[in-house]
């Protein structure tokens, strides 16, 4: 695969409006090889210096002169305010994250889990949350929300966008998953479906819209782009391990006020 030096393609929702934020998927930056276009993920075998760079290209394609504020990631549900950026070796291990301060982004990485970004204009307050399925059943958005409730955001006010993440067609998943979600949440059963195989397949993206809207948001949105189908647009775990690559990157979704 070649270096992919075209723009970085920035998907927004519809529903956030003019607050600074962006979906970014791999196309753009300056990676190589397998992992070629926006890598920012430190996890991976790429190099450092590459993965800077597309960070700061991510940044100034969304917020130009602001401050990157990320987390370690650990498939939680914690939420944590953000007064300013930790350093990279110091990273909380949390999951989704808050503030009220202008000039920083919120960034979550993604390679197939879903990327969950929050605000409340009129309160100036964002969110921002990476919901995998132990996220999101552990209740990760419940926990941004309330998070952002407690620097001032109502909940009749917030909206959310959900943005790209493995599709339902594309997400085959164990009986004993299934069974999982029917034991914690009854009624779950609707977000799976069966393949031809007799396989379930399971609906990450709409099961975090029922939970937001169970919730309290009013406001939702769902963009329906399918990281494992689309490999010259998103990076994907699944696709990298079904294709037995060595490696894969992550690309990040970023929410700020300017």
């Amino acid at each position: 695969m070649s270096p992919r030096d075209s723009a970085i393609e920035v998907v927004r929702a519809a529903s956030l409006g003019t607050i600074a934020h962006g979906f970014l998927g791999r196309r753009g930056g300056v990676s190589v090889g397998e992992l070629a276009g926006l890598n920012v993920g430190y996890g991976s075998k790429d190099e450092r210096d590459a993965i800077a760079e597309n960070r700061r290209l991510a940044v100034e394609a969304v917020l130009p002169g602001a401050e990157l504020a990320t987390v370690h990631q650990v498939h939680s549900a914690d939420a944590l305010f953000v007064a300013r950026p930790w350093p990279q070796d110091q990273r909380p291990h949390a999951d989704a994250m808050v503030t009220d301060r202008p000039g920083l982004l919120l960034g979550i990485l993604t390679a197939d889990c879903a990327p969950v970004l929050f605000a409340d204009a009129e309160a100036q307050v964002i969110g921002a949350a990476h919901a995998g399925w132990r996220g999101a059943l552990a209740g990760v958005t419940d926990s941004t929300i309330d998070a952002m409730e407690k620097l001032g955001a109502r909940k009749q006010r917030i909206v959310a966008a959900v943005g790209p993440c493995i599709a339902q067609l594309s997400y085959e998943v164990s009986e004993d998953f299934r069974d999982r979600f029917s034991t914690e949440e009854p009624g779950s059963e609707r977000f799976f479906i069966e393949s031809a195989t007799a396989k379930p397949h399971f609906d990450l993206s709409a099961y975090l819209v029922h939970r937001l809207i169970a919730a309290g948001v009013e406001q939702v949105e769902a963009l329906q782009l399918d990281t494992y189908a689309e490999p010259e647009r998103f990076y994907s775990y699944r696709r990298a391990t079904h294709r037995g690559e060595a490696d894969y990157g992550r690309q990040v979704s970023l929410i700020g006020l300017a």
